[in-house]
């Protein structure tokens, strides 16, 4: 502010005896002000510039009017000469049309036109018309364009040449082109006959440089018209401008702009009060931001500081020659900050300039502005904090935390049930589950978590569930409807202090998902409508956290419910391995991680890792279609490279088919892994498609890896065809299979968790329960980001003795021997009640084997949980059970095969095929000879090949 007071007072030294101030006038009592204004009206000093030669704002007045005078005058000539040029032209057109059709409609020109020298005739009265008429010719020509008469007679005869043709139509025009006048104004009439054709054209010329000397006749007294406006506008200027330097006192544009400028930014656009105090303590002005502040009158201008109604303390400051800085003074319940500089160092005038600041609206202003600070502080605080997992109970328990203390003293939440269940909240409802408390010690009164509120109706949280409005509650020990709750849990909450209430429902897309109540107790001023405000913001981020949370918990839900689903509900029974297993989803949510357990034909197993890339519905969705399709190509019995490439063109059509859906994604990233465990032998051969490799712990403790050839993931092959490795495994040996989730993290490689596995693995022998726990418990991370599997298989080696096999010779008569030496065979395991059945499934497929397959044949009996019978020769033709014709002799056996066995099928090897049938060995299992006579006479007769 002392700038600006410094800019006034050397504008008032300038200019001596002219205040800048409208008030220093009226406060005229100062004889020395009368005689500087007498000083200045005698001449004034010398430095008041008054002389032409300077750029003053006068002359700069004087050279613009002049100007604008100038062009005026010039532009009002030029539009006078146009406009001349214009009208005389016009007059040319009517004057040549007129004189045309007045000649071409005479009497007497038609005969003249028909007499044998046409011109003899019509030249002296074409030349006395165009005498008549004041036009340049008037040239008379038939219609084969010669010329009968003309002004210049050595044109007559000659062929006419213009744009004619109208006229030779009969209608009349007007236009201005080259003739032989040169550049003309013409205008063409037609010469009629009484039928009303046209026999002759006339036409009556003006030229253009005619026209222009008419105009140039009058150009002098435009001229002179205009000399004399400049002369009188010149003067008039030139007055105007000495007025105005005299009431400039010789200022130039830039210093008046300034000072006017100033003026007005110090006196009116800034928040501060101006004071002009002259000598002896008269008030000389005093701005609109002054009176406001010091309360003035209206007439306080003129008048003495100390009659102003101001207290004796700064009255007193006003009207002495001490100066101040920063005083602070009680004026009228306002702090303000004054401070008081003279002007005498500035200029002649002998005064003072005050300026006030109101410091009681600036603290005022800057609490409000701190508390808004605080305030958005809060807001990026929840922001950051609160809907950090997508966990409905976490999200309210971060909005209650994030807004104690610095919001509210106390914070609750409370949360519909379906809410909670990540299920759409219904239209209505006045039962919320109290989620997330904040601020209270263990002893509170209010609802526990967990506990199920049941509000009254009336109350105000009732209400604002309902209705989905906020609420405020500054006296809760007057609120009727908020006592009538529980009156005795209450008033056990008054007792703790609690005195003031904002209830904001969770709002999220149109839905009311509960209520946050904010609670203030002890000394904390209650709420008011401001802070319900911010309460509605806060609780509006939060509710969109919450609704999100509670949408994953909705989806997760249906993923688990999907993937459970999908997922073998138990391990089937089988001889060849003791199996255990673990699953665990990642906390993100549902993944394409899956397992399997698989009994194939001949005692063999199957096991199955596989890991779809991804999570969520689409994941698991996919998860289920890969099972479904290895359970499918499993009961083929394919060696486990064939059933990979199967199960890779599948996942490549699948890829084809849901590429031209909008929700359809490729399946990429999906691997497997498919190991067959053969129990005979010990041997198990596993393939893999981009898939870990498995691990084997033999019984001494030693850990390797089952390393295939390296192959790609599924739907990325290319056709390529997938390999396999084979090893041949002691008996007790451990096949441990898993997904990525369990051995690679962001915190550790995969090399590093394929080390941490082997020595998981590596010590003393344990069952596969235990060394899933071991496993799970040694490298299971605390916050999987995705899906673990973990499948744990002790072998199981089949005892010589349930084994029994022959060699068949490629001989009809060598059935029967085979045939009883299986006879025999079933006795010594006590299978003497299905030897029957066993005879007739063994007679048809040796019989098969001799007849269409070829050797070597090969008999084998497993006895395990069920009886199975394989046959095997060196063909790969398989049987097939087909309609037997009444006529045919052959073709029933597989029929006999289909009826005594569970299960029957062929499975193929590189050098032949085996076909394979399944009996069960409990005492009911082979149907009776009155059953199979039943089948004969109403079914017919199915027979093989």
């Amino acid at each position: 502010m002392s700038g600006h007071s410094g800019r006034l007072r050397r504008w008032l030294s300038r200019v001596p005896g002219r205040s800048a101030f409208p008030g220093a006038a009226r406060a005229g009592s100062d004889a020395g002000d009368r005689q500087d204004e007498r000083a200045a009206g005698a001449g004034g000093p010398p430095h008041v510039r008054s002389s032409w030669s300077t750029h003053s704002v006068a002359r700069e007045i004087f050279l613009l009017q002049l100007v604008l005078v100038v062009l005026l005058v010039a532009a009002a000539v030029v539009a006078i000469v146009i406009q001349s040029r214009r009208d005389t032209m016009t007059d040319a057109r009517h004057r040549t049309l007129a004189a045309a059709e007045s000649f071409a409609h005479s009497w007497g020109l038609q005969e003249a036109l028909n007499s044998p020298d046409p011109t003899a005739k019509l030249q002296p009265l074409a030349e006395e018309a165009r005498k008549a008429s004041g036009v340049d010719a008037l040239i008379v020509y038939k219609l084969d364009g010669i010329t009968l008469t003309h002004s210049d007679p050595r044109q007559i005869g000659k062929h006419v040449i213009g744009p004619y043709a109208d006229a030779a139509r009969g209608k009349p025009f007007t236009r201005t082109f080259h003739g032989a006048l040169g550049l003309s104004v013409i205008s063409a009439a037609p010469v009629k006959d009484p039928s009303g054709k046209v026999i002759a054209i006339v036409s009556a010329p003006v030229t253009v440089e005619e026209v222009q000397k008419s105009v140039n006749r009058q150009l002098p007294i435009f001229l002179a018209t205009a000399v004399g406006a400049l002369a009188l506008a010149g003067g008039g200027a030139g007055l105007v401008s000495r007025r105005l330097r005299r009431q400039t006192h010789g200022l130039g544009p830039a210093e008046m702009t300034r000072m006017y400028e100033h003026h007005d930014a110090v006196l009116h656009a800034v928040r501060e009060g101006v004071l002009i105090v002259g000598r002896g303590g008269r008030l000389l002005l005093a701005n609109d931001e002054a009176r406001r502040l010091l309360d003035l009158p209206a007439d306080a201008e003129g008048r003495h500081v100390g009659d102003l109604g101001l207290d004796h303390r700064t009255a007193e400051l006003m009207a002495s020659d001490r100066s101040a800085t920063d005083e602070v003074h009680l004026v009228h319940d306002r702090l303000l900050a004054l401070n008081k500089r003279s002007t005498i160092p500035y200029g002649p005038h002998h005064g003072s300039v005050v300026t006030l600041r109101d410091t009681t609206e600036l603290r005022w202003l800057s609490g409000r502005a701190e508390v808004a600070r605080e305030r958005l502080r809060l807001l990026y605080d929840a922001g950051v904090r609160i809907g950090s997992t997508l966990n409905v109970e976490r999200t309210a328990e971060e909005l209650a935390q994030v807004a104690v203390p610095r919001f509210a003293d106390i914070v609750t939440v409370e949360l519909l049930d379906p809410v909670l269940k990540g299920e759409e909240p219904a239209a209505s409802a006045t039962e919320l589950r109290r989620t997330a408390i904040a601020g209270l010690a263990a002893d509170h009164p209010l609802h526990p978590v967990g506990e199920l509120i049941r509000f009254a109706p009336g109350t105000p949280m009732a209400t604002r569930v309902d209705q989905g409005r906020s609420a405020v509650e500054p006296d809760l020990a007057g609120s009727a409807g908020w006592r009538s709750q529980d009156p005795e849990r209450v008033r056990r909450i008054l007792d703790h202090g609690v005195h003031s209430l904002a209830v904001v429902p969770l709002r999220a897309r149109g839905v009311v998902l509960g209520l946050v109540d904010f609670w203030r107790s002890g000394s904390s001023p209650p709420f008011d409508d401001e802070d319900l405000s911010f309460a509605e913001e806060l609780a509006g981020r939060a509710a969109v956290g919450i609704d999100n949370a509670r949408r994953y918990t909705r989806e997760r839900a249906m993923a688990m419910t999907l993937q459970r689903s999908l997922m073998p509900r138990g391990l089937p029974g089988q001889d060849a391995l003791e199996v255990a297993h673990r699953y665990l989803p990642a906390k993100a949510g549902v993944g394409g991680d899956w397992f399997d357990v698989i009994p194939l034909p001949g005692a063999r197993v199957a096991l199955v890792v596989g890991d779809v890339v991804g999570h969520g519905l689409h994941a698991a969705a996919t998860m289920g279609r890969l099972r479904i399709a290895v359970h499918n190509f499993s009961a083929l019995d394919l060696a486990p490279d064939e059933l990979l490439g199967h199960l890779d063109e599948l996942v490549t059509h699948m890829d084809v088919q849901d590429a031209g859906t909008e929700e359809g994604s490729a399946i990429t990233g999906a691997t497997c892994l498919y190991v067959v465990y053969d129990s005979v032998s010990g041997r198990v051969t596993a393939a893999t498609a981009g898939h870990l490799p498995p691990a084997v712990a033999h019984p001494d403790g030693r850990v390797e890896f089952l390393y295939s050839p390296v192959s790609p993931p599924l739907g990325l092959g290319a056709g390529l065809p997938f390999e396999t490795a084979e090893r041949l495994l002691p008996e007790g040996s451990r096949l441990v299979l898993y997904t990525d989730g369990l051995v690679e993290s962001r915190s550790r490689d995969l090399d590093a968790g394929l080390d941490a596995l082997r020595a998981a693995l590596a010590g003393p022998d344990r069952t596969p329960e235990d060394t899933c726990t071991t496993v799970m418990k040694t490298l299971l991370p605390a916050r999987s980001a995705d899906d673990v599997a973990l499948l744990v298989a002790r072998t199981r080696r089949l005892d010589p003795a349930q084994v029994a096999e022959w060699d068949v010779p490629r001989d009809p008569a060598a059935v029967s021997p085979v045939r009883n030496a299986c006879v025999r065979q079933l006795a010594d395991w006590g299978l003497q009640h299905i030897a029957y059945g066993t005879e007739l499934i063994l007679s048809e497929l040796i019989t098969n084997a001799i007849r269409y397959g070829a050797e070597p044949i090969h008999v084998r009996l497993l006895h395990t949980r069920t009886l199975i019978c394989e046959v095997s020769d060196g063909s790969s033709t398989s049987p097939h059970i087909r309609q037997a014709k009444a006529t045919d002799e052959d073709g029933r056996g597989l029929f006999l095969v289909a009826r005594f066995a569970e299960h029957w099928g062929t499975r193929y090897s590189p050098r032949g095929k085996t076909i394979w049938a399944t009996q069960a060995i409990g005492p009911d299992a082979q149907p009776s000879e009155e059953e199979l006579l039943e089948h004969f006479l109403h079914h017919g007769e199915p027979g093989g090949e």
